[in-house]
């Protein structure tokens, strides 16, 4: 039988054989959404194992069963970038979970600074972007999500190691490709700021950092949402795996 083009995200450890049985959630979209017919085939991914076929075993019309039969694409991760967020509005805030798991990250961390208009997050609501947008792009891993936590907290337990690419709005308006070729490759972050930028204080912290890059994303002011895919494309082109 022909495999549909329907995926999706399992939590659970894959391999040929096992059975399991379909969320409440999934056998709807399955069933009712998709309208699969019993013994249809799907992709399946469990973002530590790789893509697998699965056979849709009906058992009424609110619950089916996923029989995983061979595995399609090994896994495959994805650049090792974190993307360091100010958290914005809710449907600015689906859209950038959406595109930073389209477009490869490893972690999403939301970050408090003294700007940010937007106080609360809902971390499950943000990790369903991200199954969502992994299930439709067709990557292979998971982007993790981090706890919210203050711009200081985290420059207090940051790694050095991994080097924080800065998106500043009062950074000389130069290529930001020739400024991230003076980086080599291994573990980066991406920091973009709130809706109304940078406190003067955190960006004085920011630029004492030696392992910080500030970078201009141009002579225009970008929406937060807008100079979050920018900024990921950018390091992606030169660091990330779209070299």
């Amino acid at each position: 039988m022909r495999t549909s083009t329907v995926r999706l995200f399992l939590e659970h450890k894959l391999h040929a054989g096992l059975e399991i049985a379909a969320t409440r959630a999934q056998a709807n979209y399955l069933l009712n959404v998709m309208r699969l017919a019993d013994g249809a085939e799907v992709l399946v991914f469990d973002g530590a194992t790789g893509e697998w076929r699965a056979r849709v075993s009906r058992q009424n019309r609110n619950a089916c069963t996923l029989h995983i039969l061979e595995r399609t694409r090994a896994h495959k991760p994805g650049p090792d970038i974190h993307y360091l967020f100010a958290p914005v509005k809710r449907a600015r805030l689906d859209f950038m979970a959406q595109k930073a798991t389209e477009l490869g990250v490893a972690a999403l961390c939301p970050v408090m600074t003294r700007l940010t208009m937007v106080r609360r997050v809902k971390l499950d609501r943000l990790r369903a972007n991200v199954i969502e947008a992994a299930e439709q792009c067709g990557v292979l891993h998971i982007p993790r999500v981090c706890e919210v936590m203050t711009l200081d907290r985290m420059l207090d337990g940051w790694d050095p190691a991994r080097r924080i690419v800065y998106c500043d709005e009062a950074a000389p308006v130069a290529s930001p490709l020739e400024a991230l070729s003076g980086l080599a490759p291994g573990p980066l972050a991406v920091l973009t700021g709130p809706e109304g930028g940078f406190d003067p204080d955190e960006r004085a912290r920011l630029r004492d950092l030696d392992f910080l890059l500030p970078i201009s994303l141009g002579p225009r002011v970008m929406r937060a949402d807008t100079a979050a895919v920018a900024a990921l494309a950018l390091v992606n082109a030169v660091l990330g795996d779209w070299r």
